[in-house]
């Protein structure tokens, strides 16, 4: 088998993989922010032992930035995820291209095309009708923390793309490893249950720390356009997951939203490879 066939095979598990954490985080009766701060130990200490001797901290400025908006993303949707539906939590996560947009040309020097507006308002859009469902106050709460999601989501983007030379992983890791020290002390709200360290060991060490490392390894041997459209299997079925294990389904507002903001991101991150590719193409024909 070819390595890209492989990789995109992988790809598509990996996202399978990840889709699954709405469902597990559901399952698992204990405090958000205990919940998650295990779940990063686990996945900080999986990632730690199967990278041993090769992790390379230098504390710069983008390692730092990387390592705190990953503990952002880490944090705020696991709490996201118990105060409202999964469907809400992964869809609004899944608007931080528009930050990553619009923050670009000041902190990269990346500018913003006109095509990049359209994207932002239609994605907006989106994001709105996720707030017109009846929601408890808890609900909204979390819709609100969701948003955060992206927004930390969109700054972990960023600042990896400012280590482009560097390793990405180390930022992974030390992202856990916050997030673990914010998590832990709040184990004195209560311990897991037995039930609870199963899905604790399954969303730590599976969930997130081996199949980040597999998600590595994919994406350096897919093209953009492969890559963009097999990560869409994470929203498609993360609350597929959890109406099918625990009987949560989302609002009739949301399902519009979140099929709008799919749509969106799926095109501006494939409308750039397949410009790419009609160029390679003609240029091959000539």
């Amino acid at each position: 088998m070819k390595d890209n066939t492989k990789a995109a095979l992988l790809l598509a598990t990996t996202a399978l993989i990840w889709s699954s954490g709405g469902l597990a985080i559901k399952l698992t009766d204990l405090h958000p922010m205990a919940l998650t701060g295990l779940r990063s130990t686990l996945a900080a200490l999986t990632m730690a032992v199967l990278l041993r001797g090769r992790l390379c901290f230098t504390f710069s400025r983008a390692q730092l930035g990387a390592a705190l908006g990953y503990a952002g993303l880490l944090v705020s949707n696991v709490v996201a995820t118990k105060l409202t539906t999964s469907a809400n939590a992964i869809l609004l996560a899944y608007t931080a291209p528009v930050y990553v947009a619009l923050l670009a040309p000041l902190f990269l020097g990346e500018r913003t095309r006109r095509s990049d507006w359209l994207f932002i308002a239609v994605t907006m859009c989106g994001m709105i009708l996720f707030f017109m469902d009846k929601l408890s106050p808890t609900g909204m709460w979390g819709n609100i923390i969701a948003v955060g999601t992206g927004i930390s989501y969109a700054i972990f983007t960023l600042c990896m793309r400012a280590q482009k030379t560097a390793s990405p992983v180390e930022s992974v890791v030390f992202g856990h490893a916050i997030t673990a020290a914010l998590g832990l002390p709040f184990l004195s709200q209560g311990l897991p249950s037995a039930e609870g360290w199963l899905g604790l060991l399954y969303l730590g060490v599976f969930q997130q720390g081996f199949s980040l490392l597999l998600y590595v390894w994919c994406i350096k041997r897919l093209g953009a356009l492969p890559a963009i459209l097999i990560m869409t299997l994470e929203p498609i079925f993360n609350p597929v997951w959890v109406a099918l294990g625990y009987g949560e389904l989302p609002g009739p507002w949301a399902f519009i939203g979140g099929t709008v903001v799919i749509t969106a991101v799926t095109l501006r991150g494939a409308l750039p490879a397949l410009r790419a590719r009609a160029i390679q193409h003609s240029g091959r024909s000539r």
